[in-house]
């Protein structure tokens, strides 16, 4: 586990809610630490939605709470009661993010003997909302999530562990622990990155306003991603059928050098979206790579009629390899577009 901004801002934010209720000599200020350790989320928008929600099933836990104690009393028994009571309320308003918190507002209300009094409560809720405030302040003021640079630099993360896998995938060159071991990796830090650009285009949408950011980026970031994706399932397919079909040395030089200049492709164009090459310097490759992919595609299947069946596993592996393709010119089509645009 890494150190990361989202770590360090949640102990700046407990230690703001405690030095706040210590500020207003607040009682119970740990209630306040715990709010803070709930609240903080890895963007300022799902930061602010997680206030809201809570804000509102905290309010209402807090209402059963005091109700529970006029009826019922603070014993044991009629705590657990509450709790359930207010399980079921959250998850029947669609809000079970927010039921670890609102619990720990119904149990601050009810722990203390003797304060059934709406003065009591509205202390505790009070406490409650300095530690929620105190994490939205951390989130908004201190090194405020940077979308873009963190997406690209995983976009460039992932891009570099395929590139290997990519490359000694035909050659067979890894051992095979090593190879499933980086197919593992590549496949969490996928998923990893999928959730990076949900947090982009989320924030995009619901904070217009606040950050503004281009919309044209944003589909070139969409497609970088597929590109990934698409290029993990040649990767996919290559270990599941590739070595079954048995195939014969020509085979295997040019899959190795069709992949090879593929992973090369996917390179240029993520340098070209950096500015770092000149616009026109990858479409005679490009052009070349998909009439090979395509006229090879159509050999197979020709082989695979002559050869009843031997060639399925190649056949398979071509569409998968020409989507690929076919995703990386989409990129490279976006990517272009975009940066002559914003030149």
């Amino acid at each position: 586990m890494t150190l990361g901004p989202r770590v360090i801002k949640t102990g700046i934010a407990v230690t703001l809610a405690l030095y706040i209720c210590s500020l207003f000599h607040l009682e119970s200020a740990v209630f306040a630490g715990v709010a803070a350790i709930f609240t903080i989320q890895p963007s300022i928008y799902r930061t602010w939605k997680q206030i809201w929600d809570q804000a509102q099933t905290n309010t209402l836990g807090a209402i059963i709470a005091l109700l529970a104690l006029y009826f019922l009393g603070n014993d044991p028994l009629a705590i657990g009661l509450v709790m359930i009571i207010v399980i079921l309320v959250s998850l029947k308003l669609k809000m079970a993010e927010t039921i670890s918190l609102t619990l720990v507002t119904v149990l601050a209300i009810m722990s203390a003997p003797g304060n059934e009094d709406l003065l009591f409560a509205l202390h505790r809720f009070g406490i409650i909302l300095i530690g929620m405030t105190s994490a939205l302040l951390v989130n908004v003021l201190i090194a405020p999530p940077n979308y873009r640079k963190n997406y690209i630099d995983k976009v460039y993360k992932v891009f570099q562990n395929m590139s290997i896998l990519m490359r000694t995938a035909i050659s067979n060159e890894m051992t095979e622990k090593s190879f499933h071991d980086q197919m593992k990796q590549l496949e969490k830090d996928l998923l990893k990155l999928e959730e990076q650009f949900k947090l982009f285009d989320e924030e995009r949408e619901k904070m217009a306003k606040v950050n503004q950011m281009d919309l044209r980026e944003i589909v070139v970031f969409k497609m970088m991603f597929k590109s990934l994706q698409q290029g993990f399932l040649v990767l996919e397919s290559i270990d599941d059928f590739y070595f079954q079909s048995k195939p014969n040395e020509d085979e295997n030089v040019f899959f190795d050098q069709q992949l090879e200049h593929l992973i090369k492709l996917h390179e240029l164009i993520l340098l070209k979206y950096n500015g770092k090459i000149k616009m026109d310097e990858e479409h005679q490759l490009e052009e070349e790579l998909l009439n090979q992919t395509s006229a090879f595609l159509e050999k197979n299947i020709s082989d695979f009629k002559e050869e009843e069946g031997s060639k399925i596993p190649l056949v398979v592996i071509s569409s998968i390899v020409y989507q690929y393709a076919f995703q990386l010119n989409r990129l490279d089509r976006l990517v272009e577009q975009y940066v002559k645009r914003t030149k």
